[in-house]
């Protein structure tokens, strides 16, 4: 019994470690690549850089614009997560406390919407949004906002909405009685309770608006307003790809969210465990 325990755990950790290779070799090979310069990585990208020299991030920083394009996602990325969380968890407690039939099929039709491909909604879109109401030359930054907030309140209405189903009513009528309105109930008793959710979904939405590049390059077409991932197209040339500068700046691009998902791991967790639990 000692015996197959011992063999089974064995196996847990290689298929662990193993699965922990995969994953961390590609971060591996751009950090060590960072250091070197176009020919060392053509030459031989699996090994380590000769010298330690940081002339490459120096020089991705100045042709990126990095400062003013960190800037707009920051500014993006935050206000977009923002306007989700807080509409979907507001959206998602009115659904499960007033159970009626529009409620219901308007749920329904939300978390049908996410199984639509965006690429079906790009042309209507941008006839819309660009050539009709001229918004995506007029105010493209709050445009990119607005759908990042309409396209990211489905999922979080119904990650939301599993999570609230669980949470006693009793909480919310002690509070009525104590002399609160719906509107401090929910920000006050509500909305903490749903923290571990919400950091959850604070760190799925941050990673696909910081990361998108599709919606970004539509709206955003004015040099000063790009996001870091189309700003990487600065080192695309017509017959070689700068990698030398590339791949610092690819780096650079991910270490925010590294950050993020680091100082928000816990919520992270429990969020999940809590969520399975319950």
């Amino acid at each position: 019994m000692q015996r197959a325990k011992l063999i089974y755990n064995i196996l847990i950790y290689a298929v662990l470690g193993v699965t922990f290779v995969l994953f961390i070799f590609p971060f591996f090979l751009m950090v060590i690549n960072s250091f070197k310069g176009n020919w060392e990585i053509l030459e031989n990208p699996f090994a380590l850089p000769t010298t330690l020299s940081f002339r490459q991030f120096a020089d991705a920083i100045v042709k990126m614009n990095f400062a003013t394009t960190l800037r707009n996602s920051f500014i993006i990325s935050i206000l977009s997560v923002s306007l989700i969380i807080v509409t979907s968890a507001m959206t998602a407690y009115h659904m499960v406390r007033n159970k009626t039939t529009f409620n219901n099929v308007f749920f329904s039709v939300l978390v049908a919407s996410m199984i639509i491909p965006f690429q079906s909604l790009m042309i209507p879109m941008l006839i819309i949004y660009g050539a009709k109401l001229q918004l995506i030359e007029r105010f493209p930054m709050p445009l990119l906002i607005l759908l990042y907030g309409g396209f990211g309140t489905a999922m979080s209405v119904f990650i939301f909405h599993g999570f609230l189903k669980s949470v006693p009513f009793e909480l919310e009528e002690a509070s009525f009685i104590d002399g609160c309105t719906s509107k401090q109930t929910f920000f006050l008793i509500v909305l903490p309770i749903l923290k571990p959710t919400a950091v959850t979904l604070l760190i799925l939405n941050s990673m696909w608006i910081w990361n998108d590049y599709l919606l970004p390059s539509l709206i955003l077409t004015k040099p000063h307003l790009l996001t870091m991932p189309i700003q990487m197209k600065v080192f695309n040339g017509t017959y070689m790809d700068n990698w030398e500068l590339l791949i610092p700046a690819l780096l650079l691009t991910i270490l925010p969210m590294i950050v993020v998902y680091l100082i928000a791991q816990k919520q992270i967790i429990k969020g999940v465990m809590s969520g399975s639990i319950k």
